[in-house]
């Protein structure tokens, strides 16, 4: 017999078993029916179709898998035990509901694949959204008072150039799946961020005083107040009692200073202090109590 026939055939052989089953006890499936089961079923068939089967014809149909249908006299009986008029009724319901099934399935594919294509050409379409503010890292708080220029490097093309909005932020959308910018200020170091959108979770960045350029501002335009104000900021950020340490090139050895001598060095604009370079840092209490720094 064919798979579509070998089907119908598992079909009739369930629904068999599950008439039985209403008024007798046996295991579900109609292959492991044994004796006493087998005996039961042969006077329940004929008590319902006035027919009967040898156990031989059980073991052949029912126990094992066999190469052809019974005959079609037999596939009507059996129909008509489970409440078919005869074989052919019993078929054409199951190939309708296979039919159907096959529609159905048909259908949720046809679905499924609207679906993904809308979600990739929604995905093509997509643009990921980088949003970053941008804050003073010695005062805490967002650098407003200046626009900061912002240089995005695109891969094979032209940068693009952008300023920070009126609350110190920068926003930049693309397919890419990173972005990759440049931040200048005229009183910070500039900084090059990369960013991926995973991890796209931190959206601040924090910037570095450019002491250097700051002190020139101050003397250059004789802003005394301003200079007065850094240098009482400064003393403020660092404690009474912090270590501060100038590392040497090539290890030629190091040089401590005090608080109040490593204040002069960052409030005077000399050559020195544009080439400073802050190592390491440590914190307590808000206050750097441990600091290295060289001058490259």
């Amino acid at each position: 017999m064919n798979s579509a026939e070998k089907h119908l055939f598992d079909l009739l052989k369930t629904a068999i078993a599950k008439t039985f089953l209403q008024n007798n006890s046996a295991p579900e499936a109609i292959s492991e029916w044994k004796g006493e089961e087998i005996t039961q079923f042969q006077e329940d068939l004929f008590q319902k179709v006035k027919a009967k089967v040898s156990e031989k014809w059980f073991y052949t149909y029912f126990k094992k898998q066999p190469e052809k249908l019974p005959r079609i006299d037999m596939l009507n009986l059996l129909s008509n035990y489970v409440g078919f008029e005869n074989w052919n009724s019993f078929k054409v319901k199951h190939q309708k509901k296979r039919l159907s099934k096959k529609g159905s399935l048909s259908k949720v594919l046809l679905a499924v694949v609207f679906i993904l294509v809308c979600v990739f050409i929604m995905k093509l379409n997509s643009k990921n959204e980088f949003k970053f503010c941008f804050v003073d890292q010695d005062k805490g708080e967002a650098i407003l008072n200046i626009a900061l220029d912002i240089k995005v490097i695109q891969d094979n093309q032209s940068p693009l150039y952008f300023k920070t909005d009126s609350i110190g932020c920068f926003t930049y959308s693309t397919k890419a799946d990173k972005v990759h910018f440049v931040v200048q200020s005229p009183y910070h170091k500039t900084d090059t961020i990369i960013r991926y959108k995973d991890a796209n979770k931190n959206q601040i960045v924090k910037l570095t005083t450019d002491d250097y350029a700051l002190m020139l501002d101050y003397y250059t335009n004789g802003n005394i107040n301003d200079w007065k104000k850094r240098k009482a900021q400064l003393d403020k950020m660092i404690a009474d009692n912090a270590v501060i340490y100038q590392l040497y090139k090539n290890n030629l050895g190091v040089e401590i200073y005090t608080k109040d001598e490593f204040i002069r060095k960052l409030t005077i604009p000399t050559q020195n202090l544009k080439r400073i370079k802050v190592l390491d840092k440590a914190f307590e209490n808000e206050k750097i109590v441990k600091l290295k720094f060289i001058i490259e």
